[in-house]
């Protein structure tokens, strides 16, 4: 299950991303906005994904910037921002990010389309790259580092 939200700034592509989800067949929640009046940045999605109610994320406001600052700020959550394919692609392989918030500003809906794909057809390779999911999980919880 996928947890998806919006600004208000971002509900076309929200739109368009639902469709998406549908042509991949993926089931998903949508946590909202539901129209264009100004909202504060949803962390009900981020919630979804903590609680193991959803999967994973995806966040789309007018950079991205705003919604993957507040997501950061929900204990457990890895959320990137991306523009392009490739860091999404590598934040799944080496990161294991569990949300992705793009820009419905910065990008045009066909390039979202494929950022998003890419980050969810992505697997997290483990082995080297799990010393950095622990490392992040540790300072998340407050933990003194060597």
């Amino acid at each position: 299950m996928i947890a998806i939200a919006c600004d208000h700034a971002a509900l076309e592509m929200k739109r368009d991303l639902l469709g998406l989800l549908d042509e991949m067949g993926l089931a998903y929640h949508d946590y909202g906005t539901y129209d264009e009046k100004s909202c504060d940045y949803p962390v009900m999605a981020a919630k979804a994904v903590t609680s193991g109610e959803c999967d994973r994320g995806i966040l789309i406001c007018g950079t991205g910037v705003g919604m993957s600052l507040a997501a950061n700020k929900v204990k457990g959550i890895r959320c990137v921002v991306c523009s392009e394919p490739y860091s999404a692609e590598l934040s799944r392989r080496h990161n294991d990010t569990n949300m992705l918030a793009v820009g419905a500003r910065v990008i045009g809906p066909e390039l979202a389309r494929m950022i998003v794909r890419t980050w969810l057809t992505t697997a997290f390779e483990g082995g080297r790259h799990q010393r950095r999911v622990d490392l992040i999980t540790a300072l998340e919880n407050g933990e003194e580092l060597e």
